[in-house]
């Protein structure tokens, strides 16, 4: 997360110095007007931490260049002369681009994390071993930040969420948690199970959904570009001289005509969907519908569906206290299922009906409406045994292997279909291009026709 440091005066004139840490300059600002106004402050200035480069020398020796982050160049130069340097230069770094931290950096961090906990590793030795060997740049910030927090005494809660949109929400609450439990190895090896779940759940959702559509839309545009583009060069040079075409590749040469005569309508259909749902995914009532019917759809859907609950289940399994309404866990695994359909269902209605009204939270799940029977008769078995934490951790593996199995058979069922495509578009250009080549003009005659040459 961005730093930032203030500057102002009180009304006595007493300087104001203070850092901090916001999401955005905006918000940054904002706080700092807040301050403000609540302190009496005059605000002077406030900058953010920004990376610069610098070119020194020492004793004689040659130049020494390098890069440190501060809030001004001034500072930059100030320290190294402090510490004895002849500064050549000090300018900032306008291109400070750290890229994205990949699932699988997140994936390894948790994992290895666990491991050593469990082999007894001080957890400040651990993340030393996880920054020097990891290469992402992003990834080595976010270590040396949870370093630093920690080593400051602040709270996990806190050192965490401020990376929850790279561990992910879930994920950033239990490492909170882990911090101040009495085995913080046991809590890192739940968060663990889950991110490496869900990373392969996304793998195979990419595979089943992302790399065929991607297939299917380059068989298209090539068949659009041999039908619209390609062809009509070598189809309509027979047309010169009045030959009747076969019917085949007269079909293709209409398409082709409609195609040049309408590209625009036929890119924009093309084009237009994709940007309603893109934008429509990025609104949060786009998204709320979006998430309510993508549970509906055939096959698919229905293994959506199945691993939101099973995400549900596994947080719940490894919240769950054994005792109260546990409120707060019910939420947190909501937050976690990766569906706000079913997310707003939850908390709406379940946690709304065990605070409001003092449902029991079997009743309270049935109500929200989406939960399958199979998970409801599972949670109502525990909440009657008394085994509850339990049966949900059972729910959550039996949902675990269900949806491993049917995506299989999913992927394979949709690649055999994608090859059913790209054989029809193959067998289609060949027989257009074999009709083209057998046409034999008709010069004694002045007719028109077509046959084999011979």
């Amino acid at each position: 997360m961005p730093q930032f440091r203030f500057t102002g005066k009180t009304k006595q004139g007493k300087t104001v110095l203070r850092e901090f840490e916001a999401p955005s300059k905006k918000s940054a600002k904002e706080r700092v007007q807040k301050l403000a106004t609540t302190r009496s402050l005059k605000v002077e200035s406030i900058d953010e931490k920004k990376r610069y480069l610098y070119k020194v020398r020492k004793n004689g020796s040659g130049p020494i260049e390098g890069e440190q982050q501060a809030y001004s160049a001034e500072d930059v130069e100030h320290a190294l002369v402090k510490m004895g340097y002849r500064v050549d230069y000090v300018r900032k770094k306008w291109f400070d681009f750290k890229g994205m931290v990949p699932r699988d950096e997140i994936v390894t961090f948790i994992r290895l994390s666990a491991d050593l906990l469990r082999q007894g590793l001080p957890f400040d030795q651990i993340l030393t071993l996880l920054y020097e060997d990891t290469t992402n740049r992003s990834m080595k910030e976010v270590i040396r930040t949870i370093q630093k927090d920690l080593r400051d005494g602040k709270e996990g809660s806190e050192v965490y969420g401020k990376h929850k949109d790279i561990f992910g929400k879930f994920a950033a609450y239990m490492l909170g948690v882990a911090s101040t439990s009495g085995n913080m190895a046991s809590v890192f090896e739940s968060t663990a199970k889950f991110v490496e779940r869900d990373a392969d759940f996304k793998k195979n959702l990419r595979r089943s959904l992302f790399m065929p559509t991607f297939t299917l839309l380059a068989v298209l545009a090539t068949l659009l570009f041999f039908v619209g583009y390609v062809f009509p060069i070598t189809a309509e040079m027979f047309l010169e001289f009045d030959i009747q075409l076969p019917p085949l590749t007269a079909n293709a040469l209409d398409i082709s005509n409609w195609l040049q005569a309408n590209w625009i309508a036929v890119t924009l259909a093309h084009i237009l969907p994709f940007v309603f749902l893109f934008l429509m995914w990025k609104n949060k009532k786009g998204r709320l519908i979006i998430d309510k019917y993508l549970i509906k759809l055939p096959v698919i859907g229905e293994l959506l569906h199945k691993t939101s609950i099973e995400i549900f289940s596994r947080v719940f399994h490894t919240l769950y206290s054994g005792s109260g309404q546990n409120i707060e866990v019910i939420r947190i695994a909501a937050e976690a299922c990766r569906n706000t359909y079913i997310e707003k269902q939850i908390k709406d209605i379940a946690i709304r009906r065990m605070l409001e009204d003092g449902a029991g939270l079997i009743e309270a799940l049935e109500a929200t409406q989406v939960f399958p029977k199979s998970a409801l008769s599972r949670f109502r078995l525990g909440a009657e045994s008394g085994s509850l934490k339990e049966n949900s951790g059972q729910l959550a593996d039996y949902y675990e292997k269900q949806t491993t199995y049917k995506m299989e058979s999913v992927i394979n069922w949709i690649n055999l279909f994608i090859n059913f495509i790209i054989f029809i578009a193959l067998i289609y250009i060949t027989i257009v291009s074999s009709e083209a080549a057998i046409i034999k003009p008709d010069y004694g005659s002045g007719g028109s026709g077509y046959g084999l040459g011979g």
